[in-house]
């Protein structure tokens, strides 16, 4: 008996599905993780119940589609894996087993043959540890480098919940602070940064300002940085940004400046009216 073509592709790809399901709790048993699960384009593994944390991890699932509606980026072509350690005493044990090469940080992005790998473990602060590191896994496995300052930049943004990234970040009020003093972010002072050592709070406060600039300020400043991601997507090297930006909106600093002092919810709501 013939089986229509397209009825046998999908069950080929179920068939896949399923047996890397399978082979994930296999693998999830013999490692000791108590769960294993997955919310595309992650694979979470988890020392604890995955209960705890399953609003969380559908909401991650959202997070490569607000990459792409705000950022052009597509989805990604892979699986990312997400470890979740029970406390930070298992998961420091694990870097030190595992990861000894790499600076301890209270969670990690890791890139190893070709597959992301996120490392967090379970605390206050792990709704934001994931957010951070899941934008990081999903920008790379899509662009084939991404600058330090937007890379960060970018991870500093998404970190917060989806209805608190416009407004409620707190980088805002340190920024409008550091304003009335006259310290201004200056974009070009951080494309110059290339060693993840160097980025300070400083440097994370004002690479999250240019973003959000280019996200909520002028429509061709978010056109601008579309482009400039899908130059990098397609292997052309771009332009700086900062020499981009200001060719197609001159003043580009003074524009960030007004930004930061005039964003309000109000203004944002007024758009929509």
């Amino acid at each position: 008996m013939l089986v229509p073509k397209h009825r046998f592709v999908a069950a080929l790809v179920l068939g896949l599905l399923t047996a890397h399901a399978v082979g994930l709790a296999r693998d999830c048993r013999a490692a000791g993780w108590v769960n294993t699960r997955q919310f595309p384009p992650f694979d979470v593994w988890t020392e604890f119940p995955l209960t705890e944390v399953q609003d969380l991890l559908a909401e991650l699932a959202q997070l490569q589609q607000d990459l792409h509606r705000d950022l052009g980026v597509p989805g990604a072509g892979q699986w990312v894996a997400v470890h979740l350690f029970r406390d930070k005493y298992s998961y420091a044990r694990y870097l030190r087993q595992h990861l000894a090469h790499v600076p301890y940080r209270r969670a990690l992005y890791v890139k190893s043959q070709g597959q992301g790998r996120v490392y967090a473990y379970r605390s206050r602060e792990l709704p934001t540890d994931l957010r951070h590191e899941c934008t990081h896994a999903l920008l790379h496995a899509v662009l084939p480098v991404v600058p330090l300052w937007l890379d960060e930049g970018l991870a500093e943004y998404y970190e917060m919940p989806a209805a608190k990234r416009s407004f409620d970040n707190p980088h805002l009020r340190t920024l409008r602070w550091n304003l009335i003093f006259g310290s201004a972010p200056q974009l070009e002072s951080l494309e110059k940064l290339g060693d993840i050592s160097e980025m300070k709070q400083a440097e994370y406060r004002n690479s999250w300002a240019w973003v959000h600039f280019m996200l909520h300020g002028p429509e061709a400043a978010r056109q601008e940085l579309v482009r400039y991601l899908w130059e990098i997507a397609s292997g052309t090297p771009p332009a700086a940004l900062s020499q981009r930006l200001e060719q197609r909106l001159p003043g580009t600093r003074q524009r960030l400046l007004a930004h930061l002092k005039g964003w309000k919810r109000e203004s944002w709501l007024s758009a929509f009216r």
